[in-house]
């Protein structure tokens, strides 16, 4: 659903959101359509999809966020830098030793 005035139906797309649906299809195990790695348990299931964005956003280069760097080479930026919440792509070692606190959304 679409909020907002002045929406123009023909902006209406889907294609960007069927596309992220593939993409973590084809990323994650878990949720392929039968499969032998799926999850048994939804909280294990929350856990490793928390892992998997949190990856794709801060640590994952995107050959669509590419930049030239002081030298002139071109770099794939993660969402994360080029949104400017932080000032290079995390290593999976800076993911995975970052000290996150688990929040209530309800």
């Amino acid at each position: 659903m679409i909020f907002g005035k002045d929406i123009d139906p023909k902006d209406i797309s889907t294609s960007l959101v069927e596309r992220q649906n593939l993409t973590l299809r084809q990323d994650n195990n878990r949720i392929s359509r039968k499969t032998i790695g799926f999850s048994k348990k939804i909280s294990e299931l929350d856990k490793q999809m928390t892992l998997y964005f949190a990856h794709f956003n801060f640590c994952r280069g995107h050959l669509s966020l590419i930049s030239l760097d002081c030298l002139g080479r071109k770099r794939k930026n993660s969402p994360a830098k080029t949104s400017g919440l932080t000032d290079h792509n995390w290593s999976l070692r800076e993911l995975l030793t970052y000290p996150y606190h688990r929040i209530s959304t309800s």
